[in-house]
Parts: structure tokens; C-alpha cells; sequence
């Protein structure tokens, strides 16, 4: 997949009108996860270099679509994709991005836990984020957050890693602590028994051998608790991103990988953040995570 080109005005053209449109008009009022982004049974989501994408840089983005955290992918729909998809293309923070949207929710009561769209490069990639299905359901209780890590170490196949030995992206986004995956959900979700360990450092260890992970730990201007912070680092060091202004999360995701790419300096980003509405505090908090 990722063989088209983004084109911002098309963008604009597909998603005008979205602002005064609710939920589950943008997303076509599904009320079951779409079969095309069940991964049960599926083998591989690919990503692959083409003549207009030589140098493809796969980037998943998975969404917590629980409780309140709904509105973000909304606001992704309706506007945040142009915005990131202009800062990655148009500023060049990324050479050739091939995006996956996926959803979270939890692997024992939700019926959708997981959902994953395809590597796209062009308008295609508004068409799996609409496909998503706003569950809700799993409110502010831990969320099985490490199946995207479980999906991209196990079902992907990307020429960046392939080819070049490069790794991709993978950002999860949500404000709650994860819940430790079993054996029994591995099946669940996926449709097999797994033949490895599914403990929380073996899936991130797994997923960390071609992804590079980032998880934005969204706040909504209130204290996430020293006990949140330090849950989420125990699992993935300093790569947790704390984000109090969620209208500010593409410039966030977009300077994150712009310095690994080494696209831009860390004063840019810094400066692209304040001009995004992050503090102080917020800021030098995402410098640490890219020294």
C-alpha cells in the first residue's frame, strides 16, 4: 500500500463541512467494527517504497477511542490530518510518511479492542480514519495500549526496515494506564495462540526492534499523577509525551519525528511547540525525549 500522493487541496475538498458535523456523521454511523480493519486473520499491513515514494517512512498512529478520548480522532477528520500530512510533506519533516491508523480499547470487555486501517501515502489514508469505529466503551480504566506494539512487531512489513534497516513510528495516544496482554487476548484479537511471551516488556522489546514508540499521554490541563508518568516510563523509558493542549498534538507528533529524521534542529521544535500553545514546562519536557 502507499502508493498515491497526498495532495492538501483534495484533503480540503473531502473534509469541508466536517467542522459542523458530529461523530457519527464523519464516521458514517458505525455501530461495529469495520471487517476491513479487523485484525483477525490478517497476516501483514504492508508499506512499501515506490517510483514516487523511494524512501517510505511507515508512521502508525493508533487512537484511543474509549470513553471521552473519541473527540480526537474526530478532530483529526474533520482538520488535525491536513495539519500534520502539510508539516511532514510541505516542510519536509518526513521523507515520503506512509500513515496506519489504528484504534485501542480494551482486549477482555470491548468488542472492537483493536482496529487497523492500511499504510497509505495519499487521500486514502482519510478513508481508514473515517472507517474507525468510536466504541467507547472502556472509559477511564486501563486500556490494552501494547496491541498496536503486538500488531506492528508481529504483522507488518515495511521496505523501510527491510531495505535500509530503518525503523518506523508507532505513537499510541491516550490518558489511562494499560492493561497487560494475555495469551487468551493475543488470541482474541488476532485469531491465534501465541508462541511467545506476552508480557509487557517482551511486546514492547519486540515492537522496539523496528519501531521507533512513542506514547502521548493526553491531559486535558489536569496533573496526570506521578504514578501515571511513572507506569507508562516503566514501559517506555523517556518516550512518553505529555500533552496538556491536544490541539497541539500533530505539531507535537510532527517534531518528534522531524528531529529523528534529522529534518529539523531541536530549537525549531522548540519553537514550533511554543507556537502551538505548549508551556514551558511542556516543551523542555518533549526536548528530553529527543536528546
Amino acid at each position: 500500500m502507499g502508493y498515491s500522493s497526498w495532495s492538501d487541496s483534495a484533503y480540503r475538498t473531502v473534509s469541508a463541512g466536517r467542522s459542523s458535523s458530529s461523530s457519527r456523521e464523519i464516521f458514517k454511523g458505525t455501530r461495529a467494527i469495520d471487517p476491513l480493519m479487523d485484525p483477525n486473520g490478517v497476516k501483514v499491513r504492508e508499506a512499501r517504497d515506490s517510483e514516487h515514494h523511494p524512501d517510505s517512512v511507515p508512521i502508525i498512529v493508533a487512537f484511543d477511542v474509549t470513553g471521552s478520548m473519541g473527540d480526537i480522532p474526530t478532530l483529526f477528520a474533520q482538520a488535525w490530518l491536513g495539519q500534520l500530512m502539510k508539516m511532514l510533506v510541505e516542510h519536509g519533516w518526513v521523507t515520503d510518511p506512509q500513515v496506519l491508523f489504528a484504534a485501542v480499547g480494551d482486549a477482555v470487555q470491548d468488542q472492537a479492542p483493536l482496529q487497523i486501517g492500511q499504510f497509505e501515502s495519499g487521500l486514502e489514508m482519510d478513508m481508514w480514519l473515517t472507517r474507525l469505529w468510536l466504541e467507547g466503551a472502556g472509559g477511564d480504566a486501563p486500556e490494552s495500549y501494547l496491541l498496536p506494539h503486538w500488531f506492528a512487531a508481529h504483522h507488518t512489513s515495511v521496505d523501510a526496515w527491510e531495505k535500509r534497516g530503518k525503523k518506523g513510528y508507532l505513537f499510541t495516544i491516550g490518558d489511562a494506564r494499560n492493561k497487560s496482554l494475555s495469551a487468551s487476548q493475543v488470541e482474541r484479537v488476532f485469531g491465534y495462540t501465541p508462541d511467545g511471551p506476552t508480557d509487557d516488556q517482551a511486546v514492547v522489546a519486540a515492537a522496539a526492534e523496528r519501531w521507533e514508540l512513542y506514547h502521548v499521554l493526553i491531559t486535558r490541563g489536569r496533573s496526570p499523577g506521578k504514578d501515571l508518568i511513572d507506569h507508562w516510563r516503566g514501559l517506555l523509558g523517556d518516550r512518553v509525551l505529555v500533552l496538556s493542549e491536544t490541539s497541539a498534538i500533530c505539531v507535537l507528533m510532527g517534531v518528534v519525528m522531524g528531529v529523528k529524521e534529522g529534518r529539523i534542529d531541536v530549537e525549531a521544535a522548540a519553537g514550533a511547540l511554543r507556537e502551538a500553545g505548549m508551556d514551558g514546562y511542556g516543551v523542555d519536557a518533549v526536548l528530553a525525549t529527543l536528546g
